[in-house]
């Protein structure tokens, strides 16, 4: 179950009750997850990173909309704020399914996994075919711009991308440090007790990332 605050945008809240009906997504979830941790003794990419990716990325978009910074699915297409939060959290719940077919470029595969949820969650969002082309376009380039080989070409796959590196916490690595695989990333993530993610001053955000010590 997604749970985010969606605030009064009916679009991103019809798409979180579309989203948890579905039961096969949500097995796509446990069946990347089980590739990652159990197989692989990686880290989480299941229903718990899903839903810090999605609240992160909701909380970036929103810090940015205060600070006037402006998302190029309003700028280039004459959309709206609640349609560019559509655009990060869709990305974000459908970004780690390629993980399913393997670890080493799941974005790519991650991309035409997703193509069956768009198609099926988007028309019971929008009326307008050109709208909803134009919401695919942005929410496919966010999935792909998560890769560290690409270069994210909007604000809103750039918050994707920040967004899912910002799952840090100790939390993501508890499970496979605890089934014995010590790596850098399970013992990285393990010093990190905190991340917040705050407005700054200098920049638009601050992230603060508390450590309880230094192999973080």
């Amino acid at each position: 179950m997604i749970r985010l605050d969606v605030k009064d945008n009916d679009r991103l809240e019809e798409l979180l009750n579309l989203v948890n009906k579905d039961k096969e997504l949500e097995t796509l979830w446990k069946c990347a997850n089980i590739n990652a941790i159990d197989r692989m003794g990686f880290n989480d990419h299941g229903p718990v990173h899903i839903q810090i990716v999605c609240r992160n990325s909701l909380e970036l978009l929103r810090i940015l909309e205060r600070k006037k910074i402006i998302p190029n699915v309003i700028k280039d297409h004459g959309l709206e704020q609640e349609d560019a939060e559509v655009i990060v959290v869709l990305a974000s719940l459908l970004h780690d399914i390629g993980m399913v077919i393997r670890r080493k470029d799941h974005e790519e595969f991650s991309v035409p996994l997703s193509l069956k949820f768009i198609d099926k969650y988007l028309p019971q969002i929008y009326d307008s075919e050109e709208t909803r082309t134009i919401i695919k376009s942005e929410v496919l380039h966010a999935i792909m711009g998560h890769s560290k080989e690409e270069e994210p070409l909007t604000i809103e796959a750039g918050i994707v991308r920040v967004a899912d590196a910002l799952d840090m916490e100790q939390g993501r690595a508890r499970i496979p440090f605890e089934i014995g695989s010590v790596t850098i990333h399970s013992v990285s993530a393990l010093a990190i007790e905190r991340v917040q993610i705050l407005e700054g001053e200098k920049k638009p955000i601050l992230v603060k990332i508390l450590m309880s010590n230094s192999a973080g």
